[in-house]
């Protein structure tokens, strides 16, 4: 074969080769194109394309008068594209300089950075190129604003490199004020409180955008028809005054600091309703401060002591085995029970010798407890325990706060019924109840043998508009017996007239109610004592006023050091201030509600509202005006002697403003040009808005305007 045709073969088999492979290449197109087009459509998409999440605006937590609770706040992480293809380090290093010295100067008082500092770490991740640079985290709105007219940053995404990303942050303006009670969630499905019990309500519903990654890993928003707008979440209503709260929390931290205790609770509750107007749990952390750090008045069983000595009077009084007026003998004040030896508080003044069973309650004898309920009960142990049964004392109350810690009273049949459990029982061992399942059977006596549930909430509102009603719950229309509720709320009323706390007994309110003193178990040891002495519970539940009650109270203070470990001594106390303190501030609020008048005739009513249309009529009456913020647009008015002074309403960006006490006119162009809908009920001035001040704004929510005619 000669060398011509062998290059043609040879170039022939090329050619072919080319030939068959681009008629391959082309099949492979059509069949992709033809058979798994939507295979690799898919897979551009997840390449190209993703869902992204839309987070929902949280809903607000707030007392029952509409004030501020719990709510998110917006803040800011300041980030850095280094490798911005746009930012040129002509622009970079011509001024990181001035970029620095801003920065100093505007977060010089939360930040230790000098300006040095600043422009070495701008510098010195420009040079790791970092796309996502850490400037400043949790800066605020009024900051971000400043913050994007500095050098470098005026340039904005691409030139500049600024990078802005929202999230929420949760805030209580009141601290650590109810803190347990509110709550928190946490993205391990951890929730407390009231955070927790509505988190379906507050959370909103997530929304969904589809976006398209671009040239320099930046993703865009994309127009899709599956896009689903985020929902905002709810608000919550509470029970809590957040007045009562507050006199609750400085009675037991004050006490708890004076006896130096380990933790503390005080709950306040009213007692027709079942509302929780104040609830209070402070313990001790490592720094000796109390912080609401556990929320023992749900969570924490434990033996009540004394306390529970009013469910087993009421136990056999309905039986039929005892009377109020029957006598035992307490002889020297101390028993010797089994193994075991039970002794009264005044044993070491010889004891009480034969007492009536009511007297027996008020002063608190545990002999005459265990010989009372052994006596009539030894061989119908069964009876006994069905009859607390019936109280509902060993079922769980249901509350929707999480964590609600299980009552135990245990059955004879139990394994862990011995031969002296039903004297124990008598005055309040080897059971367990958590504090606001004692305080709800006391409530239930206070409420005329009815028993209702504890409840946290009286409303969930969406965007002002309400949606629904916590109503209030009966768990058991009737304890007991109207005879022997009678007899019961005189032996509460005995205590505090005769009995254990009459250092509670004052003239200006009547006070019902149990003291209780009990040993606290050391598991470690397997017995009442620890290595630093034994341990004691003081608490005091009852309710108030004593004839008409109208709340019920309960204070646990747990392992007080001071040599004073009484109920009377150390729970009565806190008790007794909170009770004062409810029933002055009750008193108060009638005497505003009955002298609500302008205390001073001659000067016109001004309402709030713009500066130069009051000016405008004062001038014309002649009224002199003092003005404590010169150059203000929107001002507050109040009355002085002979004048009318003047201050600058605030108003914050994204806040819903105060209108109370403006005219129609005023609050509804101030309400609409932050974009709410207004709806005025009424004539005047306003009296209340639907949606509190200094909640975050959400376009076209509908507030309402109650006027001070309706």
């Amino acid at each position: 074969m000669s060398l011509k045709k062998d290059i043609l073969w040879r170039v022939g088999i090329i050619y072919l080769g080319f030939l068959c492979f681009g008629i391959w290449i082309i099949i492979k197109i059509v069949y992709l194109q033809t058979f798994e087009r939507e295979k690799w459509k898919e897979e551009a998409r997840k390449v190209l394309l993703k869902n992204v999440t839309i987070p929902s605006n949280r809903g607000n937590i707030y007392t029952a008068d509409g004030r501020l609770l719990a709510t998110s706040i917006p803040y800011y992480q300041i980030r850095m594209d280094m490798k911005s293809p746009a930012l040129t380090d002509r622009v970079f290093y011509g001024k990181v300089d001035s970029l620095a010295l801003c920065l100093y100067k505007l977060f010089r008082n939360e930040s230790s950075k000098s300006v040095n500092d600043y422009k070495q770490d701008l510098i010195a991740a420009r040079k790791r190129g970092e796309r996502f640079y850490m400037v400043k985290n949790r800066v605020n709105y009024i900051q971000l604003q400043e913050l994007k007219q500095f050098p470098i940053f005026r340039n904005g995404r691409y030139k500049g490199g600024l990078i802005v990303i929202q999230k929420d942050m949760r805030v209580r303006p009141h601290e650590n004020l109810a803190a347990r009670f509110i709550g928190f969630t946490t993205q391990t499905n951890i929730s407390v409180g009231i955070e927790g019990a509505y988190n379906q309500q507050l959370a909103g519903t997530q929304g969904i955008s589809l976006k398209q990654k671009l040239p320099g890993n930046v993703w865009m928003p994309v127009k899709d028809n599956n896009e689903v707008d985020p929902k905002d979440g709810m608000d919550v209503y509470t029970t809590i005054d957040i007045n009562l709260q507050d006199v609750a929390d400085k009675a037991l931290r004050q006490q708890l600091i004076n006896q130096e205790a380990d933790h503390g609770t005080a709950v306040l509750m009213e007692v027709k309703t079942g509302r929780i107007r104040a609830i209070v749990n402070l313990g001790k952390d490592k720094s000796g401060n109390y912080r609401e750090l556990q929320n023992y008045a749900v969570a924490e069983s434990m033996e009540p002591g004394s306390t529970f000595k009013l469910p087993v009077i009421i136990a056999a009084l309905e039986d039929g085995y005892i009377d109020l007026h029957d006598t035992i003998d307490t002889k020297n004040g101390i028993l010797n029970y089994y193994d075991i030896v039970i002794k009264d508080e005044n044993y070491w003044k010889g004891g009480s010798g034969k007492i009536t069973l009511k007297h027996a309650f008020e002063v608190s004898s545990n002999v005459a407890m265990v010989k009372v309920i052994t006596g009539a009960y030894k061989g119908r142990e069964h009876h006994f325990i069905d009859r607390l049964y019936n109280m509902r004392l060993n079922e769980k109350l249901g509350i929707e706060i999480k964590g609600e810690g299980q009552p135990y009273i245990k059955y004879p049949k139990d394994k862990l019924w011995t031969g002296i459990s039903l004297g124990m029982m008598s005055h309040g061992y080897e059971l367990e109840l958590t504090p606001l399942q004692l305080l709800t059977f006391y409530n239930a006596i206070a409420n005329n043998g009815k028993m209702v549930k504890p409840r946290f909430a009286d409303e969930v509102r969406f965007h002002g508009r309400r949606i629904k009603n916590v109503d209030t719950e009966v768990l058991d229309h009737s304890v007991c017996s109207k005879s022997t509720l009678q007899k019961a709320r005189m032996l509460l009323k005995g205590v505090v007239e005769n009995g254990t706390a009459k250092n509670l007994k004052v003239p200006d309110i009547k006070i019902a109610g149990k003291t209780g003193t009990s040993q606290i178990y050391n598991v470690a040891s397997g017995s009442y004592k620890s290595e630093h002495g034994t341990r004691y519970q003081a608490s005091f539940v009852g309710y108030f006023p004593a004839d008409k009650p109208k709340y019920s109270c309960i204070v646990v203070i747990s392992n007080p050091t001071k040599d004073i470990y009484h109920g009377n001594e150390v729970a009565g106390p806190v008790f007794l201030e909170i009770a004062r303190k409810v029933n002055a501030l009750d008193f108060e609020q009638q005497l505003q509600l009955n002298n609500d008048a302008p205390l001073i005739a001659d000067l016109p009513y001004s309402k709030d509202g713009l500066k130069s249309e009051l000016s405008i009529v004062t001038k014309e009456l002649d009224v002199k005006i003092e003005q404590k913020d010169s150059n203000a647009d929107w001002i507050t008015t109040a009355k002085k002697d002979n004048s009318i002074e003047t201050r600058e309403k605030k108003m914050l960006p994204n806040l819903v403003p105060n209108v109370v006490m403006m005219g129609a006119k005023d609050a509804v162009y101030l309400l609409e040009n932050k974009g709410l809908k207004v709806v005025v009920k009424g004539r005047g001035s306003v009296r209340n808005q639907s949606i509190p001040p200094g909640s975050r704004i959400r376009k076209g929510d509908i507030i309402e305007l109650e006027m001070s005619f309706l």
